[in-house]
């Protein structure tokens, strides 16, 4: 997986972003949609916010995603697979571009038909511990037609990136604006950020 890390870290010190192809395996990727939480997502999945803690607000006119998190020492194997490649990535980041970075977390992500998540900016004004962001996609045989784009917005212009199964897309959360968009099918992903300091 070196390779495929010091893609990622080439594409930060660069862009700051990178977007790279098979993060995980069709197979590591099959395994993962095979749990439960994913097929009855709505038995397990809650609708996502925007804002934390006491700020949390749900509101679908900004965001229509539905959320599960993953706790590192309880996640599913299938998942367990992906938590421990980013904390193997985590390392990497740390000994390549001297980031201190020291955890990371990490919800599944449903998109129903149709849902959206407006333009943002993914740390928090009260809170700028999240340093990057980081989604790995799940969506086998997606078409551009389909919609479902992750727009990233850089300082002179707009990037579509199609949800395309193993696909990672990791990128300054402090710098990057960036929007999800309406799809005609179901949007899956695993999607966390990575901190700068210890989650308790």
């Amino acid at each position: 997986m070196d390779n495929i890390f010091d893609l990622v870290a080439d594409g930060l010190a660069d862009k700051s972003y990178a977007i790279i192809d098979n993060f995980l395996t069709p197979t590591e990727v099959s395994k993962i949609l095979e749990l439960p939480h994913f097929s009855e997502h709505e038995k397990f999945f809650k609708k996502a916010g925007i804002g934390k803690r006491t700020d949390l607000q749900i509101n679908e006119a900004i965001r229509g995603d539905y959320i599960l998190w993953l706790d590192k020492n309880t996640a599913p194997p299938a998942a367990q697979v992906y938590l421990n490649r980013l904390n193997e990535l985590v390392q990497y980041l740390n000994r390549s571009l001297f980031l201190s970075l020291k955890d990371y977390e990490v919800h599944m992500t449903v998109y129903p038909v149709g849902t959206y998540y407006k333009r943002h900016l993914d740390q928090f004004k009260k809170d700028d511990h999240r340093k990057l962001s980081v989604i790995c996609y799940l969506n086998n045989d997606w078409k551009e037609e389909q919609g479902g784009q992750l727009r990233i917005y850089t300082e002179n212009e707009s990037l579509d990136v199609l949800p395309l199964a193993g696909r990672l897309v990791c990128f300054r959360s402090d710098v990057l604006e960036h929007e999800v968009l309406p799809a005609t099918r179901q949007r899956l992903s695993l999607t966390g950020w990575i901190l700068d300091q210890a989650i308790i």
